[in-house]
Parts: C-alpha cells; sequence; structure tokens
C-alpha cells in the first residue's frame, strides 16, 4: 500500500470528523443561512489569500533537500494564483462587503490555522505543510461541489455566488490525483510521520474554523 492511502486510513477519523461539525453538515443539506456562507467564505478567503505565501516558503526550503518536490510546488503555485480573489467575487455576489473582508482580519481558529501551517514550514519541517493540503483538497472533493449545488437552490443565488466552492470541487479532483503520486514518493518512516501528524492537526485546526461560524 502506497503513502496516500496509509494517509487516508490514519486520519480517517479526523475526517470523518469534520464532516459532523454541525455547520459543514449543514451546507451539505444546503441549509445554512446567507449569513453563514457569507461567514464561511470570508474565513475562507482569510486562510486562501495565504496559499501562494505557504507554497512559496515550504518550496524554498524543499528544493534543496527534495528537489522534484520543489517542482511541484511550483506547479501548485501556478493553479493557486486568484483563488482569493475568486472568494471576494462570490462575497460581491452573495451580498457582501468585499473590501472589508479584503481589509478585516480573520477568526481566531482560522489564524490559528494559518499560524500552524507556517510553523510546520518554517520550525518543525516543511512536509508537514502537506497535511494542510490533503486536508483542504480532500475535504473540498468530497464536499465542494455538493455544497454548492445544494445552497445555490437553497439560497437562491445565481451560480457567479459559489464560483469558490463549484472551481475547487473540480480542480481538486485532479490535484488529489497529483497528490497521491508525490505522498507515494515519501519513503522514509519519519518523513511520513510528520504528514500524518500534521494532517490529523490541521483537521482539528480547519474544523476549528467551522465550530466557530454561524449555521
Amino acid at each position: 500500500m502506497g503513502f496516500y492511502q496509509t494517509l487516508l486510513a490514519e486520519t480517517r477519523r479526523e475526517q470523518a470528523e469534520l464532516l459532523e461539525i454541525p455547520f459543514v453538515a449543514s451546507a451539505l443539506r444546503g441549509e445554512l443561512s446567507l449569513e453563514g456562507y457569507r461567514g464561511f467564505l470570508e474565513q475562507a478567503y482569510h486562510h486562501v489569500k495565504h496559499t501562494v505565501p505557504l507554497l512559496m516558503a515550504a518550496g524554498a526550503r524543499l528544493t534543496v533537500d527534495c528537489p522534484w518536490l520543489g517542482m511541484a510546488i511550483c506547479e501548485y503555485i501556478e493553479e493557486e494564483k486568484g483563488h482569493d480573489e475568486w472568494i471576494l467575487d462570490d462575497i460581491r455576489e452573495a451580498g457582501g462587503e468585499c473590501e472589508a473582508v479584503r481589509h478585516g482580519v480573520p477568526d481566531l481558529p482560522c489564524e490559528l490555522l494559518v499560524s500552524f501551517a507556517y510553523d510546520q514550514i518554517h520550525r518543525v519541517n516543511p512536509l508537514g505543510f502537506f497535511g494542510m493540503v490533503h486536508v483542504l483538497e480532500g475535504t473540498s472533493v468530497r464536499a465542494a461541489t455538493q455544497a454548492a449545488r445544494e445552497l445555490q437552490r437553497n439560497l437562491g443565488l445565481p451560480g457567479c455566488a459559489f464560483t469558490y466552492l463549484t472551481t475547487h470541487g473540480e480542480l481538486d479532483q485532479e490535484h488529489v490525483g497529483f497528490f497521491a503520486g508525490l505522498m507515494d514518493r515519501i519513503e522514509e518512516p519519519d518523513e511520513r510521520a510528520v504528514v500524518i501528524r500534521a494532517a490529523r492537526a490541521f483537521f482539528k485546526l480547519y474544523g476549528d474554523v467551522f465550530r466557530r461560524l454561524p449555521n
């Protein structure tokens, strides 16, 4: 069994707990209020705007020791550019104040999520960042497209208010295959342990973002 399958197995409980959070379950049924949906987008903006800087920071450290991972991160960067602006567009289409969000600050759980990602890269091991990739991309494949469809139906918003969810649901199906291939190339037990430990923590931290949001 490749490491990617091991990673899935070792974090299955944490992923299940994330999907059982009332906010997430409500989103999958399309039962969020407009306030809840805009709250989700606001917090998403505040962590997604760090995706490219995080990738660059991880890539700078990994390129020396793992050149093949450094090249993979370059591909990720190209894919992730501008996604924070998609979220602001969605907020605007959903009747929110996108500029207020741009210049605002995240809730504490979101700030801790981002801080932990930087801490993994700079203090622990940059491979830990892939634990975050596993959580965000793996969850969006399972949840984003369904949530967008149900929320659009129930909130009566135009499709252009769901660009972030629908696009990520589609893109991340491709990304997961790419990610699985990368993880299967990690062979050292200590390095695998870093990714698993980080992923478990990221599931908890990402879940805390949703636990703070109003349905």
